[in-house]
């Protein structure tokens, strides 16, 4: 089970230009969209602790996105 709401989802694809959004897209969009979500938190926690932090900071997100 996703847990990101489909519907905030296609919402954002709307904003950005989508006419309509089909359910196995908006379902495709949520999978990718979480799975990028998790591999940024891994490389921003990695960032955080290599800083002696167990709480994740903003910039640990901006660097972490920059090596993605």
């Amino acid at each position: 089970m996703a847990d990101l709401p489909i519907a905030a989802v296609t919402r954002i694809a709307k904003n950005n230009g989508a006419e309509r959004v089909g359910s196995d897209a908006a379902e495709a969009l949520v999978k990718m969209a979480e799975d990028y979500i998790a591999q940024l938190a891994r490389e921003a926690n990695k960032l955080a602790q290599h800083a002696g932090r167990k709480t994740i900071k903003e910039e640990d997100v901006e660097m972490a996105s920059q090596s993605l």
